[in-house]
């Protein structure tokens, strides 16, 4: 388990860092992109996500869409939003009380 300093730390390291883990180009959003992302989280926890020019033409949605809706697919939580680029983060299972 990812204690919440250490969660808040990836999740600055991601930001900060210049490099996206995975593209959304031309193609649009696809298969095999979000089997990319799943991959991504199960093993990094957080990933950063940049949107190309091209994308948004095949897409036809905004930069926020975008990032909403692959979030909303892949099963991740969206943390934020910065121009063409998002961070996703693997969602947490919920612990089930005692009954």
């Amino acid at each position: 388990m990812v204690s919440i300093v250490r969660r808040e730390e990836l999740i600055k390291r991601k930001i900060s860092s210049g490099k996206s883990d995975v593209n959304i180009g031309k193609k649009g959003i696809y298969e095999g992109l979000l089997n990319e992302i799943k991959r991504r989280l199960e093993q990094e926890k957080v990933i950063k996500v940049r949107i190309l020019k091209s994308a948004f033409k095949v897409l036809g949605m905004d930069r926020k869409e975008v990032a909403k809706k692959v979030a909303e697919l892949v099963g991740a939580k969206l943390v934020t939003v910065r121009g063409h680029t998002f961070v996703l983060e693997k969602a947490r299972k919920k612990l089930r009380g005692k009954s």
